[in-house]
Order: structure tokens, then sequence, then C-alpha cells
């Protein structure tokens, strides 16, 4: 009876000892229908394949803000961002005024163009039209809401915002309750969700002029242009927009050991992202996450980048991590 009790205990003492040393990661995407939604689980195909004693699960969010707000709180492990709100959000400024949000960034992995289509069948033809129309500027909580209203305001354009989530907008352009939209396009292609609305409500792009490409870049330097070619959807024109980078962020709390293990993971997958998102075929992350970071990296992104042979810029350097 005492070695049954002793080898029960040992047995016991093994699987909590198991279960201690196997992290589990949450993280925040957007929504379900989103194509950067199974990008992250694709992400997280990645840490439950390759890195041992390490299991992450999605979860749908609002997208950027809504990712760093629950990182913060730490319902959130890491999460997709841009990294113009990411850089807002670790220097506290714009929303973010006085409340920093210290996440650093891990990697990037798309350029996002933010376009702005309205229904074909409306009213808008320019931007000059959109005032006093009711659009939606980007699903609730999301990078492209906070963008949209920071460049409209710039550009001294005053819509009715419609706020809700992906499917309330989806819904709401269908049902002629509302003109327009903003949203991520996926590369140089509409989005899946965009072109859903397409299909059954064809849409027109609205173009930012040379002069409002100007004054964009003058007073949003986290932002770039995007000049999208004819065919992104169905008998759409070339046009021309602003975009940020998308990337995933740590929450602040996550220690360099498990960044550099996701980081090494993600930027040594060859085929799951690929996969996930075609157009990431032949794309160096490593490259495309120094080029378009605004704010600093991990410090365990920094030390995989190092091994790497890379030379990070100072300025995503933070001071505790020189």
């Amino acid at each position: 009876m005492k070695k049954w009790w002793i080898g029960m205990m040992a047995a016991c003492v093994f699987a909590s000892s198991a279960w201690a040393a196997e992290t589990r990661l949450t993280i925040g995407s957007t929504i379900t229908s989103s194509p950067f939604y199974g990008y992250f689980v694709a992400v997280a195909q990645i840490i439950n394949d390759d890195i041992p004693n390490m299991q992450a699960n999605v979860a749908e969010t609002g997208a950027t803000v809504d990712n760093l707000k629950r990182m913060q709180r730490r319902q959130l492990d890491l999460g997709m961002i841009t990294t113009n709100i990411l850089n807002h959000a670790y220097y506290g400024t714009h929303a973010f005024k006085d409340r920093p949000i210290k996440s650093k960034l891990l990697w990037v992995y798309n350029n996002t163009p933010q376009t702005a289509f309205v229904r074909a069948d409306s009213n808008v033809h320019d931007w000059a039209d959109l005032n006093g129309a009711e659009i939606n500027p980007g699903i609730r909580g999301s990078a492209s809401e906070i963008t949209t209203e920071a460049v409209f305001n710039t550009l001294g354009i005053k819509p009715k915002y419609f706020r809700g989530s992906g499917s309330d907008y989806v819904s709401a352009m269908k049902d002629n309750r509302i003109v327009g939209f903003v949203g991520s396009a996926t590369g140089v292609k509409m989005s899946s969700t965009q072109l859903d609305i397409h299909t059954f409500t064809p849409l027109r792009p609205l173009s930012l002029t040379p002069e409002m490409q100007k004054k964009i870049l003058d007073n949003h330097p986290d932002l770039t242009i995007t000049h999208m070619p004819e065919g992104s959807g169905k008998d759409v024109p070339a046009f021309t927009c602003w975009s940020f980078a998308l990337g995933a962020s740590a929450a602040p709390n996550m220690d360099e050991e498990t960044a550099y293990q996701i980081v090494k993971a993600v930027m040594e997958d060859k085929t799951k992202q690929v996969s996930a998102m075609p157009s990431l075929a032949g794309v160096d992350l490593a490259k495309m996450t120094l080029e378009c970071a605004s704010s600093p990296l991990h410090p365990g992104a920094i030390r995989y980048f190092r091994e790497k042979g890379l030379e990070i810029p100072e300025h995503l350097i933070a001071p505790e991590d020189k």
C-alpha cells in the first residue's frame, strides 16, 4: 500500500510539473470573416506544432485597439496590431495620450491599404460628397476606425459615423442603410469582406488627389500612400489610398524567451503562413518588419534578428533593451 501511494504521489508530481511547463497563449486577431483572422490561425498552428511545451488559441476581437487594451489587462498574450496605432499606444499619443500601453512589436506581415468604398448606386462621387453622409469608418475599436477619423479630420471631411462590428456594417451596406465604409484591403486586392459586399452591392472606390496625399503625409508621418491597380475587384478602377502595416505585438508582460521562440518559429515557417495568405509567398518578413516598424521591437525579436545578422535601427530599440 505504501509503495502504491508513493507511486501515485510521484505520478501526480510529474503530471503537475508537465502541466506547469506548458505555456498557454491566447492570440487576439480580428473578425472571423477577415483574411487576417485566418493568418493568426496559421500562427497558432506554427506555435502548436513547432514550439515544445507551448500551445496557442485564437480569439475573435475588435482588432488593434481592442487587442492592445486586452493585452494590457493580460487577457491576451499577443495580438494583431497596426504599426501606426501601436506607435500611438507605446508612446502615449493621440487616443492614448497620457495612457500608454507598452506593448512591443514582434513582427510585421502585411502592408495594409485603407480603402474607401461607396455604393455604386449612391450620389457620392468624390470625398466632398461624404460630408453629412453615413459611413462606417472601420469596425469598432479597430485601427481602421481611429485612422479614418484622424485622416478625415485632417482633410476636413465630416460624415456621420455608423459604428459597429464587421457584420453590422456589411448588413448596413447591403440594406442601403449606409452609403460607404473604410476598411483594410488584402495587399492590392479587395478583402473577402469587401468582395462579399461588392458581389451583392456594386462598389465604387474614392481616390486621393495628389494634394490630399501630401496633406496626409505631412500630418501623419506614420502612414504611407498606396496605389491600388485596376482590377482589385471586378470592374474596380485604379485608385489611391492611405495605408499602414499589420503585425503582431506582445503583451507588456511577455518574457524574452517566449517572444524569441515565437518570432523564430514564425520567421522560419515556410508553409503555414503562405497557405493562409498566398500574398506572403517570397516575402522576407524580417526585412519587412525592420522597414515598416515605427515603435520598439520586443527584446526577443531583437535577439532573433541579430542572430540572423540583421542590423536593428536605433529607434526600434527601447532604452531598457540597449
